[in-house]
């Protein structure tokens, strides 16, 4: 218990406390040397059981970051590339059905550390950073097919 890793020793309720002082005037003939060698090996033990609870947590970080760090993928920018751009905007009153994403827009230049430089529909330039993109896949194209009301084809 975090009690027992700070003091090293349990938390006592008020109840237990009327009797642990009845066990304390019993004790009070007691070796000094047999007293200091219990308190040193509880400072020991203290020690021991701070160490192990060092160890699970560091233990229990690497692990929730090897869990975090699977999750992430890491984008690939190139020249020419299509993308989306995530408007912070909406952020304070989103649309139900408002798309959060404005563009596509031409990566035009990447710069160091994740940057981008890009290109609206009429030409003009801005940077903005990389973690605001996402790659635009456009639209497949479909195929229409037009059937004619006047001659429907025999099913």
């Amino acid at each position: 218990s975090p009690f027992n890793l700070l003091y090293g020793k349990d938390c006592h309720l008020p109840v237990e406390v009327e009797y642990k002082a009845l066990w304390a005037v019993k004790m009070l003939n007691f070796d000094i040397k047999a007293a200091q060698e219990r308190r040193v090996m509880n400072l020991f033990e203290l020690e021991e059981i701070r160490m192990n609870a060092y160890e699970n947590s560091r233990i229990y970080k690497m692990r929730t970051k090897a869990a975090h760090d699977k999750l992430i993928r890491l984008k690939d920018f190139k020249v020419g590339d299509s993308v989306l751009l995530y408007n912070s905007k909406l952020r304070l009153f989103p649309g139900k059905l408002r798309s959060k994403w404005a563009g596509p827009f031409k990566i035009h230049e990447v710069l160091p550390y994740g940057s981008l430089t890009l290109l609206n529909q009429e030409g003009k330039e801005f940077t903005v950073n990389g973690h605001r993109c996402k790659p635009y896949l456009g639209m497949t194209p479909t195929e229409e097919i037009i059937t004619p009301l006047e001659d429907p084809t025999p099913a």
